[in-house]
This record gives structure tokens, sequence and C-alpha cells, in this order.
């Protein structure tokens, strides 16, 4: 029997929010199956240049790109770039997230419409502005979404109710984008130590809790999410459309 292979050669992926985190650690895995890899940022300029490095030095064409994701035109200006440069795209992966952390009640009509604009709002006119690269070849979206969506934790009504909407988006999309060959899914992460995280005011209470009740006996890492976000971009889950790949070592199941 021939053992199974994830080949993305020759394909081309746009990762938002890819200079760090999970979006680097989603590009490099990419590009480790063969993909071409466009990063957005919009801050970390050293950070996507060190990205951008890492997956040239995979023998991979790698494109940063600053746009703040958060505006139309800048998206437009994003994906015509790509297309310039690449003449095609294959794989978007919605990452670029940003937020509010307050009570409910300590929102302002400005942290709510920032908070969803950008973490479910971008999804719509990135998918509208690269389907036509995709062609009749087809290809994947997928976005990353946090376990907020479906339970409450403080501070995070704002992000959560975002990330609600980003996962239901998800599925809208996948039922209008599944007879052009595009599946569209999300990938939902447990607690993952990145620099996100250190914006939480609980921070540490967050992840030693969270190690604690995740029945791996780990927190889940980048890597962990990149792996889920590849098998979503390969051929083995063709059947999967519209749903929310929960990543997290089983620490949403333990109540």
């Amino acid at each position: 029997m021939s053992s199974i292979e994830i080949n993305l050669q020759g394909q081309v992926a746009l990762v938002t929010g890819g200079s760090r985190g999970i979006g680097r650690a989603i590009a490099l895995r990419l590009a480790q199956a063969g993909a071409n890899v466009a990063i957005n940022y919009l801050r970390q300029r050293t950070a996507a240049e060190e990205t951008v490095a890492a997956i040239r030095a995979l023998g991979r064409q790698a494109l940063a790109i600053r746009a703040n994701v958060g505006e139309h035109e800048a998206i437009e200006e994003m994906v015509e770039e790509i297309k310039k440069e690449y003449g095609r795209l294959d794989i978007l992966v919605s990452n670029a997230a940003s937020g509010v952390l307050k009570p409910a009640l300590e929102l302002t009509e400005k942290h709510w419409h920032w908070t969803m604009d950008i973490n479910a709002g971008t999804l719509l006119p990135l998918t509208q502005h690269t389907v036509p690269l995709m062609g009749e070849r087809g290809g994947h979206i997928i976005a990353v979404s946090s376990l907020g969506s479906v339970r409450a934790i403080p501070n995070y009504a704002a992000v959560g109710a975002s990330k609600a909407a980003l996962e239901s988006l998800v599925r809208h999309l996948a039922l209008e984008l599944a007879p052009k060959k595009i599946s569209v899914n999300a990938v939902s992460a447990g607690v993952v130590d990145t620099d996100a995280l250190s914006h939480f005011p609980n921070r540490e209470q967050l992840l030693n809790h969270s190690a604690e009740r995740t029945p791996t006996g780990r927190l889940t890492t980048p890597e962990d999410v990149a792996d889920a976000v590849l098998f979503l971009c390969s051929g083995l889950s063709a059947q999967i459309q519209g749903q929310t790949i929960v990543i997290d070592g089983g620490y949403s199941i333990t109540g």
C-alpha cells in the first residue's frame, strides 16, 4: 500500500495575520507541503520578513503584504498584488484578528464595531475578492475561530460574538461555494500560548486552568492548529464543508 502524502506543490496560499503565532505556523506548514505563500501583516514588519525568509528557506516563493484587512479597499489591493505576482490563489486562510477585551457593560459602540468588523466582517470581502482567482479549479477557504464562539469567557463578549458570527458566515459561504468546488470551513483552537494571550489580564490563570483540564495533558500549540488547516486544504477533507473543527486536546468536552 502506498503512503499518503499531502502535496500542495504549485498551489498559492494567502494567510492573513501570517507573521506571528498561529498564522505563522499555518504559513510554514503550507509551505512545507509545497505551497507558495503570501502572508499579510499590519504592524509587525520584522516578524513578517522573518516568516518570509523561513518560507523561502523551504524552497518556496513567499510574499509579505502590509494591509489593514479591516478596510475593504486594502483587501482589494492586496488580492490584486497576489494576482500580479502569482496569477492564481488556491487557499485563503482568514486568521487576522483583533478585538476589545472588556466586560459587556463597558463596551462602547466603537469597541463593538471594531471587533465585529475585523473578526467576522473581513471574511466576506476576502472571499469575494479571492474566489475569482480560484477559478474553475476550486480551492479552500479556512477561517480561524476560537472556543469563545460557543462558550462564555470573562471579558470576551465582543470577541466571542464576532467569532460566532464568523462561524455562521462560514456555513453560509460553504453552501454557496460548494458547487464551485471551493470548501469553506473553520478551525477553532483551545487556549494557545501566543502573543495574543498577553492581552488577557488573567493570562497565567487561563494557561494553568486549561492545562489542568485538557485530557491530552498539554496546551494546544500553533502547530496543532496548522496541522488541522493543512488537512482541510487536502483531498482527504473532500466531504468536509461548512464545519468548525475544534483543536483543543479535549478541553471543551470536559464541561
